[in-house]
């Protein structure tokens, strides 16, 4: 056996994903690079690791416990780099944190700084919707969530960061009917959806309800990036949040609509289990946001105040 622990490493995120092509997304590696690690990894065992059915990679069961103790060596690797770097009085561990989509234009600004003063802590952030970043909170899979929309099935502590405004907007390159009322604007308006489970889908539509609107909807796609790009296309409309969108409207290829009612404003906000017990990172890391988070806010998004 001549494995090395980049190739454990691989295996491991393949079978968490069960997918070469989203493995290779997460770690940012090309399918073709992920599919011949996999196949060195593989061709030092007598036993499939993994089986192909059409087009899908299935992991076998002698496959499964070798990631299990592939995820087992890794860890005890991190212990090993941890216990170095505390040694030397170091911060060390893991941070934990779970992200709505949109909101990956919101945590990195406020983790930034913090990762560059403590070279011992590990970063693992999870970006995806909102559902799913309720239920890794309530597993307890994370330390932290952010979220603009707080769960009311779940008790948590809250630390809020940064106001978020979600807006109507189209095309610069499209001209809309603005009617004598929201309703007379939106009826016929070609609208674009998030995925359900998505805050920002949930958002829209508490709007729509709210004022009793027409919808047409247009389509349905599962990305902040990609309803921008329907946009940018002409394709319809949608309500996004600002944080988003900065560089478009900027460079006049979106247009904010003005819509009596917009924009809502709700709150990006870190939240945690309540009663949970931090460990030093997280600690560390909460006590950093509550001493810093005016000050990168006035640095990072005193832009976000001229709308």
């Amino acid at each position: 056996m001549n494995y090395t622990l980049n190739q454990l490493q691989i295996f491991l995120k393949i079978v968490q994903e069960k997918s070469i092509t989203k493995a290779a997304e997460e770690l940012h590696l090309t399918q073709p690079a992920v599919s011949i690690q996999l196949k060195n990894f593989q061709d030092q065992f007598d036993i499939p690791l993994t089986e192909i059915v059409g087009r899908k990679i299935y992991i076998t069961d002698f496959g499964k416990e070798i990631a299990a103790a592939a995820e087992d060596i890794i860890n005890q690797v991190y212990a090993i780099n941890y216990k170095t770097l505390a040694y030397k009085g170091q911060l060390t561990g893991r941070l934990k944190i779970s992200v709505v989509s949109t909101g990956k234009y919101v945590m990195p600004y406020f983790l930034t700084n913090f990762m560059q003063q403590h070279a011992g802590v590990e970063l693992v952030m999870d970006v995806t919707n909102k559902n799913k970043v309720i239920e890794s909170l309530e597993n307890n899979e994370v330390d932290f969530a952010l979220v603009s929309i707080i769960p009311n099935t779940l008790h948590v502590e809250k630390l809020d960061l940064l106001q978020n405004k979600l807006y109507l907007v189209g095309s610069s390159k499209t001209k809309i009917n603005l009617g004598k009322s929201v309703k007379d604007t939106f009826n016929g308006l070609p609208l674009i959806f998030r995925e359900k489970g998505s805050g920002t889908r949930q958002t829209m539509e508490l709007f729509i309800q709210k004022n009793n609107l027409p919808v047409l909807k247009k389509m349905e796609l599962t990305s902040n990036e990609a309803v921008k790009q329907a946009l940018l296309a002409g394709l319809g409309y949608s309500i996004m949040p600002l944080i988003g969108i900065k560089n478009e409207v900027h460079n006049n290829g979106l247009q904010i609509i003005p819509i009596k009612g917009l924009p809502i404003k709700t709150t990006w906000s870190l939240v945690w289990l309540k009663g949970k017990k931090h460990a030093p990172v997280s600690k560390a890391f909460l006590d950093y946001l509550r001493k810093e988070k005016a000050q990168i806010v006035q640095e990072k998004f005193s832009w976000y105040e001229q709308y």
